[in-house]
């Protein structure tokens, strides 16, 4: 979306922003902030009301950017709950409090940020400058108009304005800045001591009636999964398709009566100058500057660029001397269009006007339309015919191949002969797929397949399956030739891993034991000359390859008087032993890091004001929740 151009910068406000902002419906602020709705609205803030089509648009977004973040794993139902519901409905609130807020303190976007923001979003941008061909181009593609796209910047512009200003008092002291980087500066010098499960492996001892009793404790970690061997057949479009042949006479026949397909549209180039008009703007005066403008073109055609550099009210041509390069048919605006191409070769229109103002424009440049010939196309048309020969004859055959695997059950052989397809086998399939191993199954990866496969009627009867769409316009049925129930792996089979397993724990276990009982020596007698390796330095902010456990075991251990010594689990069921011999700070506190965590802890406390704010917002308006139409849409 373009309009996460202006959302997506570092500051605090941004992120705040980010937590409650949901697009509007982009009926300007006065409609949300006016009595507005019935009944069946979903809550009320204030005289605000908050109906049902904002929700649902609000959700479906909600739904859209967790289907973005989560990819295939997104799970739509996850959000069907009225947890979830609410969660989206108390964010529509928190942002109709900021919008009533902002109103109140007549806060508001004028037409110069506007146009600002709006030549400086880089999807608008062309040789980095605002391009009105993008422009248009973008809104278009999103089904907006520009009152539409302008009005929900305007609020969003406005709802920064508000966050910012709240945010922005999250003002963190030097001293306190200062103070924190000591601690996370601070350095401590250490020696480690390893205890390692190898140590004692030779001491680990495994009674054969503990390796049983894991072994009838633990059978679901040996159970093998049902699995089953499948035949199959597939359907599909693109194999119909390398059947079909055309004839040169249907290819020329179906060039000569569709030539405008084939034809490359003229394109022109323009240059403008605009003068904008908005809501605010006196009209007349406008159009009488415009008027002047072209007077002065009239009288030296020459200078039109020169004075689009100097006039032009468009941020992304007028340092180009008005040029927008060039452009096709549909690009533009009505009215722009029809000029344009109207217009003679380096002739200057009159004054014309549209949605974004008054315009001058002049005709640049043009490129006459091309009819491409038969020879450029014929590729591209040959496909085309055999791929709606392949169609239709696809619509026809997947209707009956659907009918012949269900009237004729017991065999894929009817609808092989009947369309000529090939039986596939498979190798055994497990009944519950990873994606990692679906993905290597083909189209039997298909959850829909394996279902059917699994199902009893399958197993049992070894039916075909009904055809299944398992990618468009391909069609697959399937019949189980062998299955194996879930079984547990024998005892003796897996009596070896089991004792491994066992002895590695006990090694670990008493890797352990070792070390705390040295820790406890060690506490008592610090004199003790232990097998200490080279002493190296760590921080909070540098650990080095140092696990987190035992990075917090040494922060967390008392210094007061040294050496001192902590324990901790290591990787691979280690134990290990740390000495700290000195305590100290670094020469120079770091520029660098002084500044990142004077800017994450601002951000840690203006986040904390703006959830005070929001909450004294909730008290001071009246906030009804209509808790019955919330509870009809999570039965939907």
């Amino acid at each position: 979306m373009i309009f996460d151009a202006v959302r997506n910068n570092p500051r605090v406000a941004q992120g705040i922003l980010a937590l409650i902002i949901l697009p509007f419906a982009f009926f300007g602020i006065d409609s949300y902030v006016g009595k507005i709705g019935a009944g069946a609205d979903l809550a009320s803030v204030g005289d605000s009301k908050i109906t049902m089509p904002q929700f649902d648009q609000a959700w479906r977004v909600q739904q859209d950017r967790m289907r973005q973040a989560l990819g295939d794993s997104f799970r739509p139902e996850s959000l069907n709950t009225p947890e979830a519901r609410l969660a989206v409905l108390n964010s529509l609130i928190d942002q109709r409090l900021l919008l009533l807020e902002a109103v109140k303190g007549r806060l508001g976007a004028g037409d110069d940020l506007l146009r600002e923001v709006i030549s400086k979003i880089p999807a608008l941008q062309e040789n980095g400058q605002f391009s009105m061909a993008r422009y248009q181009a973008a809104l278009a593609a999103q089904g907006l108009s520009q009152p539409q796209f302008e009005a929900q910047m305007r609020q969003d512009l406005t709802l920064q304005q508000l966050v910012g200003a709240i945010a922005d008092t999250g003002i963190v002291g030097v001293t306190m800045t200062d103070a924190m980087l000591r601690i996370q500066s601070e350095e401590r010098q250490v020696a480690e001591l390893r205890f390692s499960p190898e140590q004692f492996m030779g001491q680990a001892k495994i009674e054969p009636a503990a390796v049983q009793k894991f072994y009838d404790e633990n059978k679901k970690r040996f159970e093998i999964p049902e699995q089953a061997k499948a035949e199959y057949v597939v359907l599909s479009l693109d194999a119909l398709m390398a059947k079909v042949q055309v004839s040169d006479a249907e290819v020329t026949a179906w060039y000569e009566s569709h030539k405008d397909r084939y034809q490359q549209a003229e394109e022109r180039r323009a240059s403008h100058i605009l003068i904008l008009v908005d809501a605010n703007t006196d009209q007349a005066k406008a159009k009488a500057k415009a008027e002047e403008i072209l007077k002065e073109i009239q009288k030296s055609p020459a200078t039109f660029a020169e004075l689009a550099k100097q006039q032009s009210q468009d941020p992304g041509s007028a340092q180009k001397g008005g040029d927008l390069g060039f452009f096709g048919r549909g690009m533009m605006v009505k009215a722009f269009e029809d000029t344009v191409f109207k217009l003679q070769e380096n002739e200057v229109s009159g004054v014309v006007q549209s949605e974004f103002g008054y315009h001058i424009i002049k005709l640049t440049g043009v490129k006459t339309g091309k009819q491409k010939s038969l020879a450029e196309v014929r590729s591209e048309l040959e496909d085309e015919l055999r791929r709606q020969a392949a169609s239709r004859q696809f619509a026809e055959a997947a209707e009956a191949f659907s009918n012949i695997v269900y009237e004729q059950p017991d065999s894929l052989q009817p609808v092989v002969d009947r369309f000529h397809l090939k039986i596939e086998k498979s190798a055994w399939l497990p009944r519950d797929a990873s994606r990692q191993v679906a993905a290597t199954l083909g189209p039997l990866g298909d959850e829909k397949v394996l279902t059917a496969l699994f199902s009893a009627d399958s197993l049992k009867n070894k039916r075909n399956t009904e055809a299944i769409e398992v990618a468009p316009n391909v069609l697959l049925s399937a019949r189980v030739t062998e299955y194996r129930p879930s079984s547990v792996k024998p005892f003796d089979t897996v009596r070896a891993d089991i004792e491994a397993a066992l002895r590695a724990q006990e090694a670990s276990t008493l890797a352990r034991q070792a070390g705390e009982a040295k820790l406890r020596a060690l506490q008592q007698n610090p004199e003790d000359k232990a097998g200490w390796g080279p002493v190296k330095t760590v921080s909070r902010l540098d650990g080095g390859q140092m696990p987190r456990a035992a990075l917090k075991a040494i922060f967390q251990a008392d210094v007061q008087k040294l050496p001192a010594y902590v324990g901790a689990e290591g990787d691979g069921g280690s134990y290990m032993l740390y000495q700290i011999v000195k305590v100290g700070q670094p020469e120079k506190l770091d520029d660098q890091r002084r500044q990142a965590l004077e800017s994450e802890y601002g951000k840690i406390l203006g986040q904390e004001d703006f959830a005070a704010y929001l909450a004294g917002l909730r008290l001071r308006y009246k906030i009804d929740i209509n808790t019955s139409a919330l509870a009809s849409k999570e039965q939907r």
